[in-house]
């Protein structure tokens, strides 16, 4: 069937769990227009730009018995009201009550019967501004024919471009036998996978017949062991838990022209500067948690970086490189330069994509890259790593949404298990907005956490100038 999910798709879809939602969210903050945004205006303007997109009308249905992969088929009662909806705050809505209900509506796993998106408009927010947030799944995203919703709402004129024709018909439904039909015709179409699944499965059952099961599960147990050994990071106690449920959000906003400043004064790259703000904050964390801090300690990020690679689309530029970030260090300066020194060993900066170029892509395309970069991380052992940085450079001009120029974006990575926050990072417009997803029990303090990324910010500026 050509609908079947891909492989990483299918493993993103059967990975997820009440605690670890398979989504992407961004949260886009505009200055409420002098005529109100009416709910109805904002639901036409998404339902145009779905026709771009038609898996946005498409449902996944798994196949009986579990044969193969699951598929993606119309949804026939296709309810677009369904996934966009219309909150609002206690008015004056604050900042934080914003923050807390994203947290709210982020901790909800998508709904399974139903295409695997949401948005939410949100109203009542102080200062005569709207906010609106997006939830996308990660099986739906894959950088080519498919890009997270958001990418499709933001254009770089106030003028909504003319949609294209869409005479969207709900297609049939295939039954569970017309299901089963396809799997087998997919099989029989690909002999050499299907002789692959066909002895492995006769070989379980030989070993279940023979009682070798219990013999092979030893041999590979102690081949995983020997794979942990190798790339296995050691635990640190207040950022790697179980988590829960629930999340927090929190944020940060930075000038990207201090970021410049202090690029230039120290000879490194600004993600370079980035990194070493977010280890200067996590250092402090981890001291206020009462965290033992040793001469090695360490923690590692897993950053997902687009690199240009030619003949590779958007969906294939993003590569996961592990940065050891050098908490136990207490110099600024010193952070940075062993942060930069690392990164250099690891990513040829000549391959990075530039801002420019990934914006030819089209439309705004950090929640699309967040979103790739989110699929990357997911494909890694989450033993290799202790948390999640995504960095996705934005346009340095406005955006808009339904006309309405764009004020603040922040992306909401998902959380991965036993990680207890994930961090992301856009730049746009000449500011940097990082948005913080944490779990509500394992970092209920997420707001002090944006609070040293300002003081290690000053603290390499001040540094900067000799002070």
């Amino acid at each position: 069937m050509k609908g079947r999910l891909g492989q990483s798709d299918a493993e993103f879809y059967a990975l997820e769990n009440s605690t670890t939602p398979t989504h992407v969210g961004s949260l886009v903050i505009v200055r409420r227009p002098e005529e109100r945004l009416e709910y109805e205006r904002f639901l036409d303007t998404i339902e145009e730009r779905l026709a771009e997109v038609p898996r946005y009308r498409q449902k996944v249905r798994a196949v009986p018995l579990g044969i193969a992969r699951p598929v993606w088929v119309e949804d026939r009662d296709f309810d677009i009201t369904y996934h966009v909806r219309v909150s609002a705050l206690p008015q004056p809505g604050s900042d934080d009550q914003l923050h807390d209900l994203v947290a709210r509506l982020n901790s909800r796993p998508l709904d399974r019967e139903r295409p695997l998106w949401e948005v939410y408009l949100i109203e009542g927010l102080a200062d005569d501004r709207l906010a609106v947030f997006t939830k996308t799944h990660l099986a739906l995203v894959d950088g080519r024919a498919n890009v997270d919703l958001m990418q499709l709402l933001l254009t770089d004129t106030p003028h909504t471009p003319e949609p294209p024709e869409d005479l969207w018909m709900g297609q049939h439904e295939p039954s569970d036998g017309e299901l089963v039909m396809g799997a087998v015709i997919d099989m029989l179409s690909r002999p050499a996978r299907t002789a692959s699944m066909i002895q492995g499965l006769v070989g379980e059952v030989a070993e279940s017949i023979t009682g070798l099961q219990e013999d092979a599960a030893n041999v590979i147990e102690r081949a995983s062991s020997l794979v942990r050994a190798r790339t296995a990071v050691t635990p640190v106690r207040s950022l790697n838990v179980p988590i829960s449920r629930s999340r927090r959000f929190a944020v940060a906003r930075m000038d990207l022209g201090e970021f410049r400043r202090l690029r230039a004064a120290y000879g490194c790259t600004v993600n370079d500067l980035l990194l070493s703000v977010i280890a200067g904050g996590l250092r402090t964390w981890l001291i206020s948690r009462g965290e033992p801090i040793s001469a090695g300690t360490e923690v590692r990020v897993l950053e997902p970086i687009a690199v240009d690679d030619v003949g590779l689309g958007v969906g294939e530029q993003v590569r996961a490189y592990i940065v050891r970030l050098p908490v136990a260090e207490s110099n600024a300066v010193v952070r940075l330069r062993q942060i930069a020194h690392g990164a250099a060993a690891q990513v040829d900066r000549n391959r990075q994509v530039a801002a420019r170029a990934l914006a030819a892509s089209g439309g705004f395309t950090p929640p699309t890259l967040h979103a790739l970069g989110a699929r990357t991380a997911m494909s890694v052992s989450p033993r290799s790593f202790n948390t999640l940085v995504t960095n996705a450079p934005g346009p340095q001009a406005p955006v808009y949404l339904s006309g309405i120029e764009v004020q603040e974006v922040f992306p909401v990575p998902p959380l991965i298990a036993n990680q207890v926050v994930s961090i992301g990072i856009t730049s746009y417009n000449g500011t940097v907005y990082i948005g913080l997803n944490a779990d509500r029990d394992g970092m209920w303090d997420v707001i002090s956490m944006t609070e040293f990324l300002y003081e290690a910010l000053d603290e390499l500026a001040a540094s900067a100038k000799g002070e």
